[in-house]
């Protein structure tokens, strides 16, 4: 069966807007989806894969390694390159590689081939998940309900884009770099605050109020599983333009500059809000970087940085855990109205441009609506470029 178009999927536009800035680039971080459970959650990641064009791997390499690689991990790619080898390539579809809530260490990371041991006594390396999702999506659904050890190592992982495996005689080292998604719901337990900081991206996701809205939803996902192959072709003009968007943005992405005004703005947000450590700024720089990039600008702006924030912050204060994380914390709120002012969308022409960008705050009584639950501008923009989109 097809997958459920990304383009259909009503509502959740800061959830949307998350996966796709991942798609855009990759060293975000990740993102940590939490709420209720029909909200879309599952829906959009494994939809998000079929957005993203198909990549080059060297022919027959359980990792995928990129044959226009400058240097390979893999030993196996990297002697053949040193001799001179020409390595065959072929088109491979993005992997997206769900990790099972059962699985064992052994699975995730790779594990001596048993059969080959005992017939022959060669010590094989059976590569495991990580290798599966290298240069793809890995999946972990339920990750509050993972061992701590296991979300650990995913975490650690992801964070360097290489996995070591030493056990049982073996030594391998191999390429594990991959787009880490995990989907939560809090009423079954909560991340524990240092796993939470690692994730580049934190959203919060509530089912659909506006009646109107869910209506369509359900007509959308009755017309889809009545006839999933002519749901889906409806669908296919918007994938494509998608599709495109986010592959020129991944293209812009090394050519977009961040202004020092950029830089001043998000690290006075980060000290506002009392943010350890330094990777919350970096990670709103990247997050800010690939909106300019996905809107087709060639410089970030402070208004992308405040967008950034309101997914690369809240998951990273104190209080996050104690209020449930449904709304932004009231520390952010006064950051974002200390820094940007009362006004923060203003453009060149130094008037907002209301028709674009909706209020996302009520000054007077300093509370954002659904943490953005109004969508995010880089959906506007794409609206307003391609009115067939549904965001």
């Amino acid at each position: 069966m097809s997958k459920y178009p990304f383009t259909a999927i009503v509502g959740q536009e800061t959830m949307k807007a998350s996966l796709i800035l991942n798609a855009i680039d990759p060293s975000i971080g990740g993102v940590l989806i939490r709420g209720h459970k029909g909200t879309a959650k599952t829906t959009a990641v494994r939809s998000l894969v079929e957005l993203l064009l198909p990549i080059k791997v060297v022919k027959d390499c359980p990792y995928h390694c990129d044959p226009e690689a400058s240097s390979y991990i893999h030993e196996d790619c990297r002697l053949k390159a040193e001799k001179g080898e020409v390595l065959q390539s072929v088109e491979y579809s993005v992997p997206l590689v769900e990790l099972p809530l059962g699985a064992t260490e052994d699975r995730l990371v790779g594990s001596l081939e048993l059969e080959s041991a005992l017939r022959s006594g060669d010590r094989v390396f059976q590569p495991g998940l990580l290798a599966a999702a290298n240069r793809g999506i890995l999946y972990v659904d339920e990750v509050n309900l993972l061992d701590d050890h296991l979300v650990d190592l995913l975490l650690d992982t992801s964070a360097s884009g290489i996995n070591r495996v030493e056990r049982e005689g073996l030594s391998v080292l191999h390429p594990a770099d991959f787009i880490l998604i995990g989907t939560m719901n809090p009423e079954e337990g909560e991340l524990r605050p240092q796993f939470l900081d690692r994730f580049g991206l934190c959203i919060n996701v509530i089912g659909e109020q506006d009646v109107k809205q869910r209506s369509e939803l359900v007509r959308r996902r009755l017309a889809y599983e009545k006839n999933p192959q002519a749901f889906c072709d409806k669908w296919e003009d918007t994938q494509n333009t998608l599709r495109q968007q986010i592959a020129k943005a991944r293209f812009l992405l090394s050519e977009i500059s961040v202004p020092e005004e950029v830089f001043d703005a998000s690290s006075e947000l980060a000290v506002k809000v009392g943010a350890q450590g330094h990777r919350a700024e970096i990670t709103m720089i990247k997050v800010a970087t690939a909106i300019a990039a996905f809107e087709e600008r060639d410089r970030v702006t402070p208004e992308d940085i405040l967008q950034a924030s309101t997914m690369v912050l809240p998951h990273r204060l104190d209080r996050f855990l104690e209020q449930g994380g449904t709304e932004l914390p009231k520390e952010l709120q006064k950051a974002i109205v200390e820094v940007f002012g009362e006004t923060p969308f203003l453009h060149e022409g130094g008037e907002a441009e209301e028709d674009e960008f909706e209020a996302i705050f009520d000054p007077d009584e300093d509370i954002f609506p659904g943490s953005f639950a109004g969508g995010m501008p880089i959906f506007s923009y794409l609206k307003k470029k391609h009115p067939m989109l549904s965001f």
